[in-house]
């Protein structure tokens, strides 16, 4: 039986594809703050991501009970809003400190493990780091630094048999919205601050449910050569293929009209 670690399983995209590739055959182990019920293929660990010493203690505890790791899927994540203005710098470290650093935390408690299985990192990014979306910046940038991250350990970790892969999906119907830590607009961003935000979360809502991104994410796992970076539905790929061929320019000045 092949076995994975899921972080962020405690909700939305992280629940359903530890459910998935438990019904699957798989073996998950789901890392989140708040734990959960354990099944017969599904079992949940406490660990905040952030956590240097309840990351390494957790990826220990997985390899000790089962010997193995074939997969790594780092979903944990959640947004912050506001103006690049109006940021305080510990939120915007905090951003960083949840989303990237969680994943590069992970991600280097499980190679050594991945390296005896051959196995393989899928990192969960998102659209918003190739369309960086107005007051939704750190975001943004947390994203892309993802997919930076992912690229450069792949060609680290090639000559160990391990992949590694991002997922970038596009608005998804989860509690990721209600989570989102808001800062309200000053007098110079206010109203335009409100707008934007009310487009992401409408749009967030209107979006596809997070069981279609867990099937995205289980065919990444058993791919035999994943595209480094992908995302799902139709919709979206034709996104990323306009942010290839148009001028940055162009595609920058559309998505500033849809959130501005």
């Amino acid at each position: 039986m092949k076995i994975a670690v899921v972080t962020g399983a405690s909700g939305g995209i992280g629940r359903e594809t530890a459910t998935l590739l438990a019904e699957n055959g798989w073996r998950v182990y789901g890392l989140s703050r708040r734990g959960g019920e354990d099944g017969e293929t599904l079992r949940h660990l406490v660990c905040d991501v952030t956590n240097e010493a309840q990351v390494e203690t957790a990826f220990r505890t997985v390899f000790e009970r089962e010997g193995r790791l074939d997969l790594l899927v780092n979903n944990a994540g959640f947004g912050i809003s506001g103006a690049v203005e109006d940021t305080a710098l510990d939120s915007a470290k905090k951003q960083f400190d949840v989303n990237f650093f969680g994943c590069f935390l992970c991600s280097r408690a499980a190679v050594p493990y991945l390296r005896q299985s051959g196995g393989r990192i899928i990192n969960i990014s998102s659209m918003a780091a190739v369309l960086s979306i107005p007051f939704q910046s750190f975001y943004s940038a947390s994203k892309s630094a993802i997919n930076a991250l992912t690229l450069a350990l792949a060609n680290e970790v090639r000559p160990f048999g391990i992949t590694v892969c991002a997922l970038m999906p596009g608005d998804v119907k989860t509690g990721f919205t209600a989570a989102r830590e808001k800062k309200d607009g000053s007098v110079a961003y206010a109203d335009v601050v409100k707008k934007s935000v009310a487009t992401m979360e409408r749009d967030e809502q209107n979006g596809m449910s997070p069981r279609r991104l867990a099937e995205a994410v289980l065919r990444l796992a058993i791919q035999k050569h994943p595209k480094p970076l992908s995302t799902c539905g139709a919709q979206y790929k034709a996104f990323a293929v306009l942010q290839k061929v148009l001028p940055t320019r162009l595609v920058n000045a559309i998505v500033g009209k849809i959130y501005t």
